[in-house]
């Protein structure tokens, strides 16, 4: 996720000055790497999206949060599909808790592919750039439940996000079955 996280924020704002920041700790081992990373790609991205200081990452925060929620909605419901046709149970999870009626191992298992969200929400703010009250339109709607069919390349493959992401589940499949973390192909 973190490198992901870069790689979309050295995309939508090249010059930043906390992409320096960003580079090192995706690429590094640091304690705590995902929430650092997090910290200065949310930077990023609301500075480069809805002005300097302006933005603030949550679930119950307006704005873009709500265009950003949404894609992820439909990015878990993805991942539900494809667990679900692999055979693998969503409800055991790796680093999210289990609680009630919840599928963390889904979470788990979409975290990479959250930046695919976070760029088509970006690409929708820059093509409507009077658009920054964060509503849910039908336009935006349709726009955004076409991201898993966008082509992206995934270990030499071009495969569209639902293909990749079924890649990824067959090789976390994978390893289980072998007990081993060596089948198992990350996207990047």
């Amino acid at each position: 996720k973190t490198q992901n996280q870069f790689s979309l924020a050295k995309l939508i704002a090249p010059e930043h000055r906390a992409l320096t920041l960003l580079e090192n700790t995706a690429k590094g081992k640091k304690e705590h790497k995902e929430s650092i990373c997090a910290r200065a790609f949310w930077q990023i991205y609301g500075d480069t999206l809805v002005g300097k200081n302006s933005f603030i990452r949550g679930r119950a925060e307006g704005g873009i949060n709500q265009l950003l929620n949404y894609g992820y909605a439909i990015l878990l419901s993805t991942v539900l599909q494809k667990c679900f046709a692999i055979g693998i149970d969503p409800t055991f999870g790796i680093h999210h808790a289990t609680r009630e009626r919840s599928t963390p191992l889904a979470y788990d298992l979409m975290e990479p592919f959250r930046p695919c969200v976070d760029f088509r929400v970006a690409q929708w703010i820059q093509q409507n750039p009077d658009y920054q009250n964060g509503e849910v339109t039908p336009e935006f709607r349709k726009w955004v439940t076409g991201f898993p069919a966008v082509s992206i390349d995934y270990f030499g493959l071009q495969l569209d996000i639902r293909g990749c992401i079924e890649g990824v589940i067959r090789s976390f499949r994978q390893a289980l079955i072998k007990q081993s973390v060596t089948p198992y192909k990350p996207w990047t």
